[in-house]
């Protein structure tokens, strides 16, 4: 699904030059659940914004899904992001005047899809979510929670073969970041591609494997012998809860 053979990302701001990625080499077999983690500054998320379409290499190879990335021009590269990826993003990026359901059909109109059709399957993302019954409320009307799950439920819409996460659960309490965990297991489970960046060990160990990211370099790179379960921590949760009572 993802290959990457010899990339490097440099910025040059004519004062200063910045490699932000060096020499790195990744492969991501369709199916893959991968996350990602390294201090601030490690490269992570200028990998993520190549990964996503959104910058380019300035040396090297980037495929994804057949695709050489490096060889498309912004209109393509826009279908790729439209078709093929699905971001979920740490501060959600919902629209605060926009329902829930209009929110989440904005990447289908983007496409150019009807207003009818868009409607329809954003509602059965929402579904898909367990938030049906929250689609007429606005952002500001939903839990954090409630919030990133609009976000995936966005990302679900255009039923694209990869969902790259950015820091899905940095702005969620212990609860809801486990719950937004386990959609992504069962995305997963259902076969989609899911690249996860996350400062945190145990949301990264939810994933098959770990690669760690340091000045520009990926130095590790880990499977996951027996991954995290969400429904099993939920359920440490609920038995936590009930001997506190």
């Amino acid at each position: 699904m993802i290959t990457i053979k010899q990339l490097y990302k440099t910025y040059d701001t004519g004062v200063v030059r910045v490699e932000a990625l060096k020499n790195v080499d990744l492969e991501v077999p369709e199916g893959q659940f991968l996350a990602i983690m390294g201090p601030s500054g490690s490269g992570k998320s200028t990998l993520m914004n190549i990964l996503g379409c959104l910058d380019k290499p300035s040396t090297g190879d980037y495929i994804l899904d057949g695709v050489d990335v490096k060889s498309q021009d912004e209109k393509q590269l826009s279908k790729v992001r439209n078709q093929k990826i699905g971001f979920v993003f740490q501060t959600f990026n919902l629209l605060p005047r926009l329902d829930c359901v209009r929110n989440v059909a904005l990447p289908m109109l983007y496409a150019g899809i009807s207003s009818t059709y868009s409607k329809e399957h954003s509602l059965a993302a929402l579904d898909k979510v367990g938030l049906l019954d929250h689609a007429r409320h606005r952002p500001n009307e939903l839990s954090g929670g409630q919030r990133q799950r609009v976000a995936i439920a966005r990302a679900l819409v255009n039923d694209p073969r990869i969902i790259l996460a950015d820091e899905p659960t940095g702005n969620l309490d212990t609860r809801s970041g486990i719950e937004v965990m386990a959609l992504f297991e069962e995305l997963h489970q259902q076969g989609r591609t899911i690249v996860l960046v996350t400062h945190e060990p145990e949301i990264a160990n939810h994933a098959q494997k770990i690669i760690h990211f340091r000045d520009g370099r990926l130095v590790k790179s880990e499977q996951v012998a027996n991954p995290v379960r969400a429904a099993q921590q939920l359920a440490e949760l609920d038995e936590a809860g009930e001997v506190a009572e």
